[in-house]
């Protein structure tokens, strides 16, 4: 029984996929408060005590905000900060990703491989012929 659920549950490409599915929507939260609450913080201190989520240019003239929520309520910001701390997000995540499929793969490569299958029943007649062509040219 276990031999079936390992071969069913660790079949081809669907196993990757769903284990892709499963980390990004289970891990996803952690993953974010990894990233803000540990990593950015101490990037943000090596830099001088700055928040990288206000880290934002403004693109428009009327935004005078020293913090991005601010800063968006007032017009369009290129918001660089932010979407570094998403950059992180996603390479934790792939990071992550590659370790499951890692494993999954060696797991794989442990089962034996299935026997060579037998000759098939034409292989078999064929082989006759040849026996019975080879003891006719002998005798």
């Amino acid at each position: 029984m276990w031999n079936e659920f390992k071969s069913f549950a660790f079949k081809g490409n669907a196993f990757d996929l769903a284990i892709g599915v499963m980390i990004g929507a289970a891990f996803s939260r952690i993953v974010d408060g990894v990233v803000n609450y540990l990593i950015m913080p101490v990037i943000g201190a090596l830099t001088g005590g700055l928040n990288f989520d206000d880290y934002f240019v403004p693109l428009s003239s009327e935004v005078t905000a020293t913090t991005l929520a601010e800063a968006q309520k007032q017009g369009a910001v290129f918001a660089y900060g932010a979407f570094l701390s998403v950059i992180i997000n996603f390479l934790i995540i792939a990071f992550v990703l590659f370790q499951l499929v890692k494993i999954s793969n060696q797991m794989r490569k442990a089962e034996p491989p299935p026997p060579a299958p037998g000759p098939t029943r034409t292989e078999e007649l064929l082989a006759e012929i040849r026996d019975a062509l080879k003891s006719r040219g002998q005798g």
